[in-house]
């Protein structure tokens, strides 16, 4: 019999991405299109994949990625497209690979990634950081009236050209300089198409509650919705937070906000190694940062706020190097910081500082700070979906280096083995609308993340009995298992371990 499309997937439990329980179905796809889903499909696929006994989903959608920071070196983006993640949404943390200014425009960014080939779809939100640093630079002070009326025509520009939101790291220089109401300036372009203001905030810890009292402000004052980003409760005396945390959200969308959080299943997070240090500090950039730390007028303030964050997530073995730039640190990364530092003969603060200086600030770190129990009911949670937060590498080539959070590799695959199929926190069907239907509509990709006709086709096909991550922050470099096939804009990408197509697009939201 002659084929008639290009793709049948057959048999599997179809899970279509909003929720509903899975169905025995056959799914056609033609010419990147979903066309049919029927309990038997009599048309022949030019490819058929056999998915009896195994679940059928959208493709998974990343809603806070930093899988562009490799696309260039490798576009495989191994360890993205290896989860079932078909789209990434980058742009995160307040930086993105784009001003939004002339010259460097979202449709410029847009045309240069479409040219590396990638495996996988990317969608980009602008980040305010990179918008103010773009305008202001790296030092602490309020932007003037024509800066800001600079910089939200930036925003704009960027909102028109299909920029699916726009992302703020409040932790992270210069991004910490903003006030609330340069935020609020900067999210109004948001609120017509109503788009996201997603936001790493300014606290994850002891001022969480207040984090997500601003978060809440800036999107009420902007009229736009609101997501906040990782949400967290980090260090032992904040995890009774959870409760108060999940009331604010509810209470704000009580009041009619579009407010939402995503979360990766793991209890470390990765950020750079300056992060245990005072933003104050940090002020006009790297070589100022520097200075004061071996300034006698702050260098005692330094330190004993940065221990003070040490103490806070449980002591310098709770810090792990992932990254240095500097060949003679290469032994650090991977290590955590007080077995590393007590094995160099030194003080642990100053083995950080020296880390610092020697690398020129340039080093990632995680740290273990978060509770596992409050893990479990914030992926379960009604307000959630799910993100890596991660990079894309691959066990070869260019991209692997250092000693990546093992997220870049394991999220998906991780919450549907350990958090669904072990710890049975949520059921397979919410876990996979958390991953499909509840990104795509936040960030307005209106054909992606719902199995259906008309609909694109990504779709991952995956064994529910079997499916896990096997990254660790020992070994991150390691693919998962149980996913048999992942297919993007309806080419067979991944088929039983093999890489076969790069058919990713860069996506604008609608």
């Amino acid at each position: 019999m002659q084929a008639t499309v290009d793709l049948v997937v057959r048999g599997g439990t179809v899970f279509d991405g909003t929720g509903a329980n899975g169905r025995e179905m056959d799914v056609a796809i033609h010419q990147g299109r979903v066309v049919q889903i029927a309990a038997r499909i009599t048309d022949r696929g030019t490819e058929e994949i056999d998915a009896r006994g195994l679940a059928v989903a959208p493709g998974f959608i990343d809603i806070h990625s930093h899988g562009d920071s490799s696309l260039r070196e490798d576009p495989r983006a191994e360890s993205a497209i290896r989860q079932g993640v078909t789209t990434i949404v980058v742009g995160a943390d307040g930086s993105s690979r784009f001003t939004g200014d002339a010259g460097d425009s979202y449709a410029e960014w847009a045309t240069r990634t479409a040219g590396y080939k990638a495996s996988v779809n990317v969608a980009s939100m602008i980040g305010l950081g990179t918008v103010r640093g773009k305008v202001i630079g790296e030092v602490d002070r309020k932007a003037t009236a024509a800066e800001l009326t600079r910089m939200t025509a930036m925003v704009a520009r960027a909102v028109e050209q299909g920029a699916c939101g726009a992302s703020t790291g409040l932790e992270y220089t210069p991004g910490a300089f903003a006030s609330r109401d340069e935020l609020i300036a900067l999210c109004k372009p948001l609120a017509a198409p109503r788009l996201p203001y997603a936001t790493h905030m300014r606290n994850e810890d002891d001022e969480l509650l207040e984090a997500i009292d601003e978060s809440i402000a800036v999107a009420r004052g902007a009229g736009c919705p609101l997501q906040i980003s990782h949400l967290k409760m980090q260090g032992t005396r904040n995890w009774p937070k959870f409760e108060s945390s999940i009331a604010r959200i509810g209470a704000a969308r009580a009041a009619g906000m579009d407010a939402w959080f995503d979360v990766y299943p793991y209890v470390a997070y990765a950020t750079g190694l300056t992060n245990l240090f005072p933003v104050w500090a940090r002020d006009g950039g790297t070589p100022a940062f520097l200075a004061r730390l071996d300034s006698a007028a702050t260098a005692q303030r330094i330190r004993t706020e940065a221990l003070g964050k040490v103490e806070l997530i449980g002591g310098w073995d709770n810090v792990q190097i992932s990254r240095v730039s500097a060949a003679e640190d290469r032994d650090a990364e991977g290590k955590r910081l007080g077995a590393w530092a007590k094995a160099r003969g030194v003080d642990p603060y100053e083995g950080a500082v020296g880390l610092l200086k020697r690398n020129r600030a340039d080093v990632g770190m995680l740290g273990f700070a978060m509770s596992e129990e409050n893990l479990d009911r914030l992926l379960a949670h009604e307000f959630g979906m799910v993100c890596s937060d991660g990079g894309a590498f691959a066990i070869d080539g260019p991209t692997r280096r250092g000693s990546p959070h093992p997220r870049g590799a394991g999220t998906f695959p991780r919450v549907l083995g350990r958090y669904v199929r072990e710890r049975k926190a949520l059921s397979l069907a919410s876990a996979i609308n958390r991953m499909t239907a509840r990104p795509a509509s936040r960030v307005h990709l209106k054909d992606r993340g719902v199995l259906a006709p008309r609909m694109a086709g990504d779709v991952v096909v995956f064994d529910p009995a079997t499916v896990a991550d096997t990254a660790t922050f020992a070994n991150p470099f390691q693919y998962p298992v149980g996913i048999r096939a992942v297919v993007v804009n309806g080419r067979v990408t991944i088929r039983d371990g093999q890489h076969l197509a790069a058919a990713g697009q860069v996506l604008r939201a609608t």
